[in-house]
């Protein structure tokens, strides 16, 4: 099996900050039975929403962006 690194992730995200509270909120999703985006029935779930991070599978939504935008984590002129 492929090791899924946080570097792979980097690739999509740039901001560790960002990265860590997208994985911790896809995983909570994921905890609560929600279906993942990408096949690999081995995996934890924090390695399932990692995989899809990386996968390009899961976003941040317009109000998470702004949120972000406002407390000054992202760039106004970044866009994912």
């Amino acid at each position: 099996m492929a090791r899924i690194t946080v570097e792979d992730c980097l690739a999509n995200i740039e901001n560790r900050f960002i990265l860590v509270n997208m994985a911790h909120q896809r995983t909570l999703q994921l905890l609560k039975s929600v279906n993942p985006q990408v096949h690999a029935p081995d995996n934890r779930e924090i390695v399932l929403a990692l995989r899809e991070i990386a996968a390009k599978k899961v976003y941040l939504d317009d109000e998470q962006m702004q949120q972000l935008k406002e407390e000054g984590f992202i760039s106004s002129d970044t866009e994912q």
